[in-house]
């Protein structure tokens, strides 16, 4: 036996061979071996017939009855087609045919022990692991997990003893692994692929090269990420200890996986389903697992606050909690509720609920939706249906039924709400109302308004019948009367969370941004302007000469503000997430959202700014200098439901709201939020929070306040952040006395920030300038080898302290000053190689980042690296593969549709066409048509594989993808042109190989 894991018992053994001999003794694993393992058919074959035949004789014989001498090939020809065509996850929890005969692959633990032939089935699942599997050629990994023969789990393994991490082994992952060698193909095989090291976890569920996305699968610390110092154990002792235990991973496999599957609406009603493999994180395994063993435990009658912050994945943890309590039996094999009600108004989770528990239970009628009200309600509590789904507007009718279904337990799940309804705010205000007077009504009448949260608690305090009822529910900014209602009574009298996955571990865990970390008040705002505006040091723009104007600000002065907002939206926000930033202004009444879309639309006409449009969101109507006015009217027709999807077009750029759209709302490209509003408590939170969306090429977010004092925001903030930090004032200069406390330190030579940005902004790096810029990068790296820890430590901050700041400068008034900008690039990667020296060198993977960094930048126009007036073109430097991958004939294809079409494609379009091109390459069916058929019959095969390519990537460059699947012409134009590029390369193979 081995009782734990301590970095004692890694020194003279492998990390991996430690944990695989705890899975054997410990966790009562089989070992298994290379020389049973099929590398074609990713199959431990020798595992999957033991089991086999040891659990289903009678089917067994029969196929070998029928297959003779044939029969294993057979069977395994038949398990990899139904692997194929369903995937491990489906074919594991529902078998196969094969000739009419039904093989289960897995058994799994029933909901009672009243059936023992069940509980000995389950026992006879063959979990087994395998150290070293040479799954490809010579290829190897760490360890492989299997499940009656089917391979189901992945490490790769670092020990952070010997100086290798978890980077490493994701470095491994993308570069080294393919999604085409069979243990890796998507949904085939591996469910989930773990990079791990001895201080903390990360998981896949996808190989895709370069974009292989991890997330973090760790415990926490307290509100942070992480995993906690456990005296004696490694702190990822619970990956082997307790995920991988037998009843655990059989459970997380049968309960918790399945695929989600998402329709994708692209232009011109193309559509494309997105399928994703999920996996728990480990927040969302821990809460499922807490709850129902406290539910199994205390019965009915209790109440659960679960605490999550946006990005923790709350939909399928409602998933999963909603269909365990359904079926959820005590300790006397008695069902617990005889039904789970869930309380929602999003209409994605009414799909997902219905959807994955179909996946998880395949049973049709589990789920009900109700739709025709109350009769229908009462209709499926007296028929017994396991899981109803209604509308928070029926929450008090369901209680009043409840109360009713005597001798009948149920759970209720309230799902996060706060849209809210107001009285006397949505009636049309009257014209003689002066903007102040609007603020003051609009003020009060949020104040005395009950949003749904308030609501549901009142509800809740009158509903008398408690004791065959549990309320879950999930929020993850709570208000007090929350908390008390829900939550648990601790010491001193205060109310706990049942459950918590902190906002600042959803940030750390890069889940959601931290919208505080670049908020400004207008007074620091003016102040940075007006001292770069004073500042020789700093070259001007015209956004800055415009903010710089006004000495004081009138707090009811629309038309300066919009001009300052205007302004700064197009010199710094406009140009962030590659082009497709969009922002929100945030306004204190209806009236004062009518004269700033009256306003904004008149300053843009005046200017000519067409490639800017606004729009606007308030309730009922507005009468003033007797006009009246409503929302769909000054959208230009657009409904107030569709205004969602309005605002997600290109030309949408700025969406003013009053009181709508500040809770409940995600648009991930939202950066910059303009606020106008007095905001406090968890509304504040909830108001800025609308920014925290993470989306491709979005590195920040920014907040610029008319109104509110940083104060009182960092103290709405902290009940849910406890490290919230804000700066009172920024002094620009501050930038200067970082740069030179980093030179000072001697670790960094500006000649090396001169090579590595110059080689940075080539076109196209060679493999030597790659080598090149590493070694710019060693340079300063290897200066820091005697640096004991805390110096270490201290210059790390001073990099990360320069990077910040500089963000925050360049995003408030654009600079002009190439040595700060050089310094900033180089700095940006050389913090990645502190924090992980042996990585084998600058991490420049990032290509999707750095493709919408690059087009922001290029289009700025005011940061130089010359002192001249063109705008840096920040051009991406990726690893070799790429360079190499970007051939000449890419520039060909890139220049022909430019000239044909007048189009001014560049860098970021020719590395869209290396990954179409690189996709249809791979493509094993294209390959054989084309060494086969003549090029006018490999026409027909490639054309709707190149369209399913198109589709797939289109998120990646809409406007580029866009136009291919808009424009016919040139469509076929382009089609043309890789074509023959394609087909010309499987026929150059072909004669390589013959």
């Amino acid at each position: 036996m081995i009782t734990s894991i301590t970095p004692d018992s890694l020194k003279e053994r492998s990390f991996q061979s430690v944990i695989k001999d705890y899975l054997i003794h410990d966790n009562n694993y089989t070992e298994s071996f290379n020389s049973g393992y099929d590398q074609n058919l990713a199959i431990d074959v020798e595992c999957l017939f033991s089991f086999l035949e040891t659990t289903q004789e009678k089917q067994t014989t029969k196929l070998k009855d029928i297959y003779k001498l044939n029969y294993r090939n057979k069977v395994l020809d038949n398990l990899d087609k139904e692997l194929r065509a369903r995937g491990s996850i489906d074919v594991l929890k529902h078998g196969i045919k094969d000739y009419g005969v039904k093989l289960d692959l897995a058994y799994f633990k029933p909901p009672t022990d009243l059936n023992p032939d069940q509980v000995i089935l389950y026992q006879q699942n063959i979990l087994s692991v395998t150290e070293e599997l040479n799954y490809t050629g010579n290829k190897r990994i760490d360890l492989v997990i299997f499940l009656n023969g089917i391979p189901v789990i992945t490490m790769e393994l670092k020990n952070a003893f010997t100086g290798q991490t978890y980077k490493n082994a994701i470095k491994q992952y993308k570069e080294d692994r393919s999604h085409l060698e069979p243990l890796f193909r998507f949904k085939e095989r591996s469910i989930v692929n773990f990079a791990m090291d001895t201080d903390v976890t990360y998981m896949t569920t996808r190989i895709n090269g370069d974009s292989t996305y991890f997330l973090p699968f760790n415990k926490g610390v307290g509100d942070s990420g992480g995993n906690p110092i456990i005296e004696g154990k490694l702190s990822t002792y619970y990956i082997w200890e307790e995920i991988l235990e037998k009843d655990s991973i059989l459970e997380i496999i049968h309960k918790f996986t399945f695929i989600d599957r998402q329709e994708v609406t692209l232009d011109r009603g193309y559509t494309s389903i997105k399928e994703t493999v999920i996996f728990p994180r480990y927040h969302q395994l821990d809460v499922v697992r807490k709850v129902l063993n406290h539910a199994k435990y205390k019965g009915s009658g209790e109440k659960y606050l679960i605490q999550h912050s946006a990005g923790s994945g709350k939909t399928n943890s409602i998933t999963w909690i909603t269909h365990r309590l359904a079926s959820l039996h005590d300790a006397d094999n008695h069902i617990i509720f005889n039904g789970v009600i869930v309380v929602t108004d999003r209409v994605i989770l009414n799909q997902q609920l219905q959807d994955s528990i179909y996946q998880l239970e395949h049973k049709v009628g589990l789920v009900a939706k109700i739709k025709d009200g109350s009769n229908q309600l009462a209709d499926e509590l007296e028929k017994g249906t396991k899981i109803i789904i209604t509308t928070i507007q029926t929450f008090p009718y369901v209680l009043k039924k409840l109360e009713g279904t005597k001798g009948k337990k149920y759970a209720i799940l309230i799902d996060e709400a706060h849209s809210s309804t107001s009285g006397k705010s949505i009636m049309a205000l009257q014209e003689s109302l002066s903007l102040e007077e609007a603020a003051a009504l609009a003020g009060k009448d949020e104040a005395e308004e009950l949003d749904v949260e308030d609501k549901i608690n009142r509800e809740l305090e009158k509903f008398a019948d408690r004791d065959h009822i549990s309320f879950f529910a999930f929020t993850a900014t709570p208000k007090p009367t929350t908390l008390k209602l829900f939550g648990s009574e601790g010491e001193e009298g205060k109310y706990y969370p049942f459950h918590v996955y902190s906002m600042r571990q959803a940030i750390e865990e890069k889940f959601i941004f931290d919208v505080l970390q670049n908020y400004m008040t207008y007074k620091m705002f003016y102040n940075v302007n007006k001292k770069i505006e004073d500042d020789p040091s700093f070259s001007k723009s015209k956004a800055t000469k415009s903010i710089a104007r006004y000495v004081s600000l009138h707090p009811h002065n629309i038309s300066q503000k919009t001009e300052i907002i205007i302004e700064h939206f197009r010199s710094s926000t406009m140009k962030k997430i590659g082009g497709q930033a969009k922002a929100m202004l945030v306004t204190s009444s209806r009236l004062h959202a009518v004269r700033y879309k009256l306003a904004f639309d008149e300053y843009i006409r005046i200017h000519g700014y067409s490639d800017l449009k606004t729009l606007v969101a308030f309730s009922g109507s507005v009468k003033e200098d007797g006009d009246e006015y409503r929302e769909t009217k000054m959208n230009g027709g657009v409904s107030e439901a569709g205004l969602p999807k309005e605002f997600d077009k290109e030309e949408s750029r700025i969406l003013i709201v009053a009181n709508k759209y500040q809770t409940g709302f995600d648009q991930p490209k939202l950066h910059t939020m303009y606020v106008d509003k007095k905001l406090s408590g968890v509304k504040a939170v909830q108001t800025l929070s609308r920014l925290n969306r993470y989306c491709a090429g979005k590195e920040s977010t920014f907040v610029l306040d008319f109104v509110n004092e940083p104060e009182d925001i960092r103290e709405a903030f902290v009940p849910f952040y406890k490290v919230t930090v804000l700066n009172n004032d920024i002094e620009p200069n501050e930038i200067y006395r970082v740069e030179r406390s980093i030179y000072d330190k001697q670790v960094i030579n500006r000649e090396d920030v001169i090579v590595f940005t110059d080689l940075f902004y080539k076109e196209q790096q060679s493999k030597v300038d790659i080598s090149v810029m590493n070694n710019s990068i060693n340079q300063s790296v290897n200066r820091m080898v005697g640096f004991t820890k805390e110096e270490t430590i201290e210059f790390k901050s001073l990099v990360g302290k320069f990077i910040n700041l500089y963000m925050l400068i360049i995003q408030v008034a654009p600079i002009v000053d190439s040595d700060l900008h050089r310094l900033s690039i180089y700095l940006r990667y050389l913090i990645k190689k502190i924090e992980v020296e042996d990585t084998g060198g600058v991490d420049l993977t990032d290509k999707v980042l750095l493709q919408y960094y690059k087009l922001e930048k290029k289009t700025e126009g005011a940061i130089q690296l010359d002192g001249d007036n063109e705008g840096v073109d920040i051009r991406f430097g990726g690893n070799s593969q790429i360079a190499e991958e970007a051939t000449d004939y890419l520039s060909v294809i890139i220049d022909n549709l430019n000239k044909k079409y007048g189009t001014d494609f560049s860098e970021s379009e020719k590395l869209a066409v290396a990954q179409i091109r690189s996709n249809l390459r791979e493509d094993k069916d294209l390959e054989l048509k084309a060494q086969v058929n003549s090029y006018d019959v490999f026409k027909h095969a490639f054309e709707p594989r190149f369209l399913d390519g198109v589709i797939q990537e289109y998120d990646k460059n809409q406007e580029f993808y866009g136009r291919i699947l808009k424009d016919d012409k040139f469509r076929h134009n382009f089609m043309e042109l890789l074509m023959l590029d394609v087909y010309s390369s499987f026929k150059d193979e072909k004669n390589h190989s013959a």
